[in-house]
């Protein structure tokens, strides 16, 4: 029997779980109070201890004012997904064993679990069956850790040692399509990199073959990174890897895949043509909480060439290398000494879904995006500006100022989130489906709420 305590407070928290997702299908979307009002009401640090039930009931009743329905069928704000019945139960259960899942000596149930849903991933996705597998925080992280993967091979082929430190080391080029997202230049950041070199791309955001060839062929022989999308934050659309992987490699280019969105494309039979050729690249990033909808955090990096993996994360030292029989260590492919088991929920919500349930969740997020953005496309004024080919659409008005003032409307009056952005040299509505309970009634109830925000700022009148 548990500790009193523990049953007390998990008792609570159950309770106002339960509320709060119960109310994520009628509540307004947007948070109530902003996070001066919630850090005050939050109060002083008591001067003796206080019961553990209460103080999670304190906890919820104080915080949710301020909390956002990002878990609702409605919101479809940025691209971030809501936690799936199978995987929040298995992130729960994986804060109740509370195992540190870097070492698999003292943790082998988290390791087998991580293994078995990496497995089962580069499966789904059509990845290399010898690709190593780390579960990283985010896609940020995830593409940092394929990035130091890239850094390290490229410098080894160039006869580089790194241990030596970069100083003095051979200078690496990055190149990336013009709509390159933010994660991966933030990870080359990290990584002591330059900023990529932008690459011509199309109307949807794909870059063009001639032009990524054209720019390897102006600096012969200087190692080099292509960074390729797998959906774009705009368009959804991906780079035309079956073209541009090869031009890279022909090139002795490594490239890594952001896959944070649209990864998921290659496990629907469906979709699959959309990143044909992904899987010749040298190593990828997706995001589990988003269509996976894990809870966070929860990124996952994949490369070809384990050993390379392993050359750019992997720690050592006496204390932990007497626990090495051999195999990898689950702390070896990703920058973590420390982090929850953040692959078991994976595991959970992929045993949950099964094979036909992960092709029947990204068909229906892809279904449901195309629907919101016909519905939108029928309301006047209202011009969907990219092909609609997975979860994202791009949706501008009259004038930038009208388009902002259409975002502005729907977020105050709460029904629907969707963000504000710019594309194309527009501002825009963007629209990310990522949810697995987004139903056909969240999608009509979302276009009468972009209709009543058109009519509220007067689009189209006149």
């Amino acid at each position: 029997m548990s500790d009193f305590r523990y049953q007390t407070a998990l008792a609570a928290a159950h309770v106002h779980a339960l509320e709060w997702l119960g109310s994520l299908h009628t509540r307004t979307l947007p948070p109530r109070v902003d996070d001066a009002v919630i850090a005050g009401s939050l109060g002083e640090l008591p001067d003796g201890p206080e019961d553990a039930a209460a103080t999670i009931d304190l906890l919820a009743e104080r915080m949710e004012p301020g909390l956002t329905g990002i878990g609702s069928g409605r919101f479809f704000g940025f691209v971030m997904g809501g936690a799936h019945p199978a995987a929040l139960a298995a992130d729960w259960l994986v804060s109740a064993w509370d195992q540190n899942a870097a070492m698999r000596a003292t943790t082998p149930a988290t390791a087998a679990a991580e293994e078995t849903a990496g497995r089962w991933v580069l499966d789904l996705l059509g990845l290399p069956r010898e690709a190593s597998v780390g579960f990283a925080t985010g896609a940020t992280m995830a593409n940092f850790v394929g990035i130091l993967a890239a850094r390290g091979e490229l410098l080894r082929r160039a006869g580089w040692d790194l241990d030596r430190g970069m100083a003095g080391s051979p200078p690496i080029r990055v190149l990336a399509g013009a709509q390159v997202h933010l994660s991966p230049e933030a990870a080359l950041r990290y990584a002591g990199l330059p900023q990529p070199e932008l690459v011509a791309a199309d109307g949807q955001s794909r870059m063009i073959p001639a032009a990524l060839e054209a720019a390897l062929a102006a600096a012969p022989g200087q190692p080099t990174i292509v960074l390729l999308q797998a959906g774009d934050i705009h368009s959804g659309d991906s780079d035309p890897f079956a073209e541009l992987v090869p031009i890279a490699h022909r090139h002795g280019a490594w490239v890594h895949v952001d896959g944070a969105i649209g990864l998921w494309q290659a496990a629907s039979p469906a979709l699959r043509h959309l990143v044909d050729g992904v899987e010749l690249a040298d190593s990828w990033t997706t995001d589990a909480h988003k269509t996976l909808n894990v809870p966070y955090d929860c990124g996952l990096v994949i490369v070809r060439d384990e050993r390379a993996h392993r050359a750019a994360t992997a720690m050592h030292g006496p204390y932990i290398d007497d626990f090495n029989d051999g195999h990898g260590q689950p702390f070896d492919y990703v920058p973590e000494m420390s982090r929850r088991a953040r692959g078991v929920p994976v595991w959970a919500v992929l045993r949950s879904l099964g094979r036909q349930g992960v092709v029947d969740l990204v068909d229906r997020m892809a279904l449901r995006a195309r629907r919101l953005a016909a519905g939108i496309a029928a309301i006047p004024a209202a011009t969907v500006l990219n092909e609609v080919v997975f979860t994202q659409a791009s949706i501008a008005f009259e004038s930038d100022e009208t388009t902002r003032r259409v975002v502005a409307a729907i977020l105050d009056e709460g029904e629907v989130w969707m963000s504000g952005s710019e594309w194309q040299g527009r501002a825009v509505l963007r629209i990310s489906v990522s949810n697995w309970q987004t139903s056909e009634d969240d999608v009509e109830r979302s276009i009468a709420a972009v209709a009543r925000a058109v009519a509220l700022v007067g689009a189209g009148v006149g």
